[in-house]
């Protein structure tokens, strides 16, 4: 028998695509964005306005990923913002700044996008569509103003907004129209206590905590969107909120359970699979199985499980355990190592990518085409890096603008002109949601788009030219991703990590100083957990570069898989200091083991975790 063929990271993270069903409501959304707005702008006569709108529904459309329809608000939202404003700044710069002050400008801007970036995903999206919206406004000629450009800009993300929140989805249909994914995501938590509480003493026990934390951190996001009063106004809205907060002790026990490593009764996971039932159904509980009383965690399982029955059927509110970063905390994670390191990749990515696009344009080296934006917005694309590791995104990049570029010259050929090109923008839009699942598909589906939008405002056929500006681009990215920066390399994943030893020493502190404050307990958990999990993936893809970057971060993933062993200990102590009032010597010895382990760790990887308490 063969053995099957071990590709190495970086290949085997290219060819990875996310499985899941077709969203066909954000299909149905893609459908109704762009295409008809260009064709309701072709009809007005404003056709460059219209192209503008649709742009901008594009990339709303990227962002428009699953999740509650109060999530999307801020998800496409900021964003757009974002984007009408680098519209507006880089309209005005490519009419009135010559070629140098531009290029400056421009690279500026690159450095506070990237910067910006490494505060979060919202945040990462608002950079991504600020330069890109930029460089589209500095190298695209139209006739409008910059102004009139920025609110056509708004408008086409607006659109697509309206239409995520008017239209019905799956999850709304099912009851109350104003939730879709709140319910579900609520219902998964429950659903992911279940089956950690199956797989307790298997070897499998691990990712199922980590399913759980996932779970968690969905539901928190999908109800934590911004909202126009501070507490949920309706009685369906504050029962959810109390049944996400019914979740957090018995996600507490379960985990409690796993770091124990003692099988239990398969009666444990019953109550928990009930509880998702019921808030599918937004029914009541019901009778609910109680577990056996013969460990701590096990107590706390049972407590949990009458706390949640009762906030069931009280469904008065409860607390998301969330707290607003301070304006402090958002400075350090964009003026930090991650954002220092990834805001210098992208200003110098972001600039000299436009300084050879001028330089390109004004020598006509690709003949009269006065569109010099496609290289900026491809760089900045290709130098983001939670789209992927390095290699990967410049691959998959390459690949899809090279089959974008042949499938729109095809339809080109025969296409009548405007409507057989507007009709092929709503194809395009419609396919992007599912696009989306691998970015040499997003890339091929884009471009099909651009290239159409861009040749009904007026544009003549430029596929090859695209071609040669994305290889280019690609390798600008390729060597400016491989230079040396100040200070040390891999500075997003150190980043990451400082965050979550920052973390789990709060909740470690907070657990040994004995407090009663279970409600500041729990939103440190959830903190520690959530920071633990962005810092698995930025590691995750880290290891997935080249070996010349990866070699950078080395050793990271088992910092951290310490700091998760710390932070399940601190659940397992807080659960047994609720039950008994002090701890074991099984507690306190794997706690100076775990701490005495990340002391050494951290001067391996030179990584400045805070101090943690020694004296346990």
């Amino acid at each position: 028998m063969s053995r099957p063929l071990d590709l190495p990271p970086w290949l085997a993270h290219t060819l990875r695509t996310q499985r899941g069903p077709v969203p066909w409501n954000a299909v149905l959304r893609g459908a109704l964005s762009a295409g008809p707005l260009l064709l309701a702008a072709v009809l007005a006569d404003r056709t460059s306005l219209g192209v503008v709108a649709a742009i901008a529904a594009m990339l709303a459309g990227i962002n428009d990923r699953p999740g509650s329809r109060r999530a999307s608000v801020q998800r496409i939202g900021v964003p757009a913002v974002a984007g009408a404003l680098g519209m507006l700044v880089g309209t005005y710069a490519g009419q009135h700044v010559s070629a140098l002050p531009l290029t400056l400008l421009l690279t500026g801007l690159g450095l506070v996008a990237g910067g910006m970036s490494a505060v979060g995903p919202v945040a990462s999206g608002a950079g991504t569509q600020l330069l890109v919206a930029a460089a589209i406004g500095a190298g695209m000629p139209l006739p409008e103003a910059g102004w009139q450009r920025a609110l056509g800009y708004l408008a086409g993300a607006g659109w697509l907004l309206a239409l995520r929140l008017a239209l019905p989805t799956p999850g709304s249909l099912a009851g109350d129209f104003r939730f879709d994914g709140e319910r579900e995501a609520v219902a998964r938590v429950y659903d992911a206590v279940a089956d950690l509480l199956d797989a307790v003493g298997a070897g499998h026990a691990t990712a199922r905590r980590a399913a759980l934390t996932a779970a968690l951190d969905h539901a928190q996001d999908a109800l934590a969107g911004p909202r126009l009063r501070r507490y949920a106004s309706s009685a369906a809205e504050r029962r959810l909120h109390a049944q996400y907060a019914a979740a957090l002790p018995l996600a507490e026990a379960a985990t409690a359970l796993a770091w124990a490593g003692e099988a239990i009764s398969a009666r444990a996971g019953e109550g928990p699979r009930r509880l998702a039932i019921a808030v599918r159904e937004n029914t009541h509980t019901g009778p609910l199985p109680a577990p056996t009383r013969s460990a701590p965690a096990l107590r706390a399982l049972d407590d949990a499980l009458l706390h949640a029955a009762e906030a069931f059927d009280r469904g008065k509110g409860g607390d998301l355990h969330t707290r607003r970063r301070a304006a402090g905390d958002l400075l350090r994670a964009a003026f930090g190592s991650g954002g220092r390191e990834y805001g210098l990749r992208v200003a110098l990515c972001f600039g000299a990518s436009a300084a050879i696009a001028q330089g390109l344009h004004h020598s006509q080296w690709y003949g009269q085409h006065e569109h010099w934006y496609w290289l900026p917005a491809t760089a900045v694309f290709l130098v983001k890096p939670d789209l992927g590791p390095l290699v990967s995104r410049v691959l998959c990049r390459a690949a899809g603008t090279v089959l974008g570029a042949l499938v729109f010259a095809a339809f080109a050929a025969v296409l009548p002109r405007p409507e057989g090109l507007i009709a092929l923008v709503a194809v395009s839009g419609a396919l992007i949601p599912v696009a989306t699942r691998h970015f040499a598909a997003q890339t091929a589906v884009v471009t099909v788009l651009v290239l159409a939008l861009v040749m009904v405002g007026g544009e003549p056929q430029a596929s090859v030219s695209r071609i040669g500006e994305t290889l280019l681009a690609c390798v600008i990215v390729l060597l400016v991703g491989h230079l040396p920066m100040p200070g040390q390399r891999g500075g997003g994943v150190r980043a990451r990590l400082d965050a979550a030893g920052a973390a789990a020493q709060a909740y470690l502190s907070h657990v040994l100083s004995d407090s009663d404050d279970r409600a500041t307990r729990w939103t440190l958990r959830r903190e520690a957990y959530r920071a633990l999990a962005e810092a698995r993936t930025a590691i995750a893809l880290a290891a997935a570069e080249l070996p010349s970057l990866a070699r950078h971060s080395a050793g990271a993933d088992h910092v951290v898989a310490v700091l998760e062993e710390l932070v399940d200990t601190t659940t397992a102590c807080a659960v047994h200091f609720d039950d008994a009032g002090r701890l074991t010597p099984r507690h306190l010895e794997r706690l100076a083991e775990l701490v005495s382990e990340l002391d050494r760790d951290r001067g391996h990887l030179g990584v400045q975790l805070p101090e943690l308490p020694l004296a346990v």
